[in-house]
């Protein structure tokens, strides 16, 4: 807070009353945080709503009471916006614990937003419709515009957040903090320049881009959101756009995991449109993944990217994937140890060939447990989960995170970090993990070779892994968590120090030593060795 001539000028007595005076107006409550504040129980602040700097007035009708913990906390020297991105954070949060990727969803739940459907009615190249269940009675009309190019057809709309969805299949990508810098622009206040996209499904509104927008203008208290909405167009066209958007093009911030999910629904379509092409059931899969990419003749490439990313997402998404509590989606924050970069470089990319597409039927020896996708699924979420219950599970601490662990090592403060949270950081570091998930697919076709089992080397897990195979998996997790590198902290500045290449420690796991000669392990792992029981 700027130093205030006004707060400076009065006696403790005056503050203390202006104090409770503020504490009546606000009915108890912090002006940032909206929780109750207790004056005998709590320390409290008085802060200027608009800062001074912004030409925020130093008087009384320009001041507001907060928790001192608020307002050391504050987002934002704007006590406005200071009180929103509060308000988000706890949206984020409560979808957070409910298992959920936070998005618009959540903050028009929040608002009481997405409750009824559109009546409309399409005449003469218009689009009328009103919005009665909220008591407004007028009719309304807008032009309908067609894409001189696509022909989708659109039109320009303001709509209350009562009429408005999110689109989670064409947008599945969630919201976080970084909303915080649209909240901000919005209330300055510089306008909106790009308008957020939506289509008409089954009579709901549903914004399919541009949701961070619509989320900042919500926060800031608007209830009624122009949209350009799209009236009964090619839904496959639009997730495809989407999709480019935010991979080829670069419009857009989707990360790898998102346009995952998106071509997950892009593969669903094309096997239902080569059914429907073939007059199959929509339950027959009595066709091949090649015939699937031979039938699209002018995307093979894109139908094929959809096999593999759509195989990709069916593990990562799992429900039953333990290790997905511990990836980053969002690609921001220090509470989780992997990114989705690191579980697609390091396990993704290895075990799911992104050359392989099947010319056995979709469906083959579904029923026997035996489908090679099936089994490639089953068993890297089982892989996913050996990870997690020996690695993660009960030693990583969220709240310790990964933030700046070697430095407050390296500079003596790190007596509050247990060696298991230590342990489990240092070994899903990507550069680490590459190396020793490299070290179990030798394993596995170890295994194979010597047990004298056929297997494809390019898809080790499309085959069955019998019992025995996973205990040595298990058993080579344990030994290597048990290696005293991990958590000596005397290292924190030398071999764990900085950023170090997948070469640096394939040097150390082989010779155990670094490249410079440091010793660090005191033999070299052995990856037979380490996967028997001691």
């Amino acid at each position: 807070m700027a130093h205030s001539i006004y707060l400076s000028s009065l006696s403790k007595e005056q503050y203390g009353d202006l104090t409770k005076k503020l504490w009546e107006i606000q009915n108890h409550k912090c002006f940032i945080c909206g929780e109750e504040i207790d004056l005998d129980l709590q320390t409290t602040n008085i802060d200027h709503i608009k800062p001074l700097v912004n030409g925020g007035k130093d008087d009384v009708s320009n001041m507001a009471l907060t928790h001192e913990h608020c307002n050391k906390s504050k987002q934002d020297a704007d006590l406005v916006v200071a009180k929103k991105l509060a308000i988000l954070s706890k949206i984020i949060e409560k979808a957070e614990s409910e298992k959920e990727t936070p998005s618009l969803k959540h903050v028009l739940k929040y608002y009481d937003g997405s409750k009824y459907d559109l009546k409309y009615k399409v005449e003469d190249g218009y689009i009328k419709y009103s919005f009665e269940e909220i008591g407004d009675l007028e009719i309304r009309t807008a032009p309908i515009f067609v894409d001189a190019l696509s022909n989708e057809q659109f039109a320009f709309i303001s709509v209350p957040i009562e009429y408005l969805y999110h689109d989670e299949m064409i947008n599945p990508r969630g919201i976080n903090s970084s909303i915080s810098l649209l909240v901000k622009e919005f209330h300055k206040p510089n306008p909106q320049l790009h308008l957020s996209l939506a289509r008409l499904e089954d009579n709901k509104i549903k914004i399919f881009d541009g949701q961070h927008k619509a989320v900042a203008q919500i926060l800031l208290d608007v209830r009624s959101i122009v949209v350009r909405l799209f009236l009964n167009p090619d839904v496959e066209r639009l997730i495809e756009t989407n999709t480019n958007a935010g991979s080829k093009l670069k419009q857009i911030a989707f990360d790898k995991s998102i346009v995952r999910q998106l071509h997950d629904t892009l593969y669903a379509e094309r096997l239902a449109k080569y059914q429907k092409d073939h007059f199959l059931d929509e339950d027959n899969f009595s066709f091949s993944e090649e015939a699937l990419v031979n039938h699209f003749k002018g995307e093979r490439g894109n139908v094929k990217l959809y096999i593999i990313n759509s195989q990709k997402n069916s593990i990562t998404r799992n429900p039953d994937n333990k290790l997905q509590a511990y990836i980053n989606f969002e690609g921001r924050g220090n509470d989780l140890p992997l990114s989705y970069s690191t579980f697609e470089k390091t396990l993704l990319s290895r075990f799911v060939n992104p050359k392989t597409i099947l010319k056995t039927p979709i469906n083959y020896k579904l029923d026997e447990g035996l489908n090679p996708r099936l089994l490639e699924k089953e068993q890297l979420i089982k892989l996913c989960n050996t990870i997690a219950e020996k690695l993660l599970i009960g030693k990583y601490n969220p709240d310790i995170g990964t933030y700046r662990i070697e430095n407050n090592i390296a500079n003596g403060n790190g007596d509050s970090i247990p060696d298991e949270h230590l342990i489990a950081y240092r070994l899903m570091k990507e550069e680490i993990m590459y190396n020793w998930v490299k070290y179990i697919e030798k394993l596995i076709v170890s295994y194979f070779s010597l047990t004298g089992t056929m297997y494809d080397s390019e898809n080790l897990f499309q085959q069955q892994f019998p019992d025995k195979l996973w205990e040595k998996i298990e058993t080579f997790l344990e030994n290597l968590r048990e290696l005293p590198l991990w958590k000596d902290r005397s290292m924190a500045s030398t071999v764990f120090g900085g950023k170090s290449t997948y070469d640096f420690w394939l040097c150390i796991f082989q010779t155990g030593k670094t490249p410079d000669g440091q010793a660090v392990l005191v033999n070299p792992i052995n990856y037979v060795e380490m996967s028997e029981k001691k």
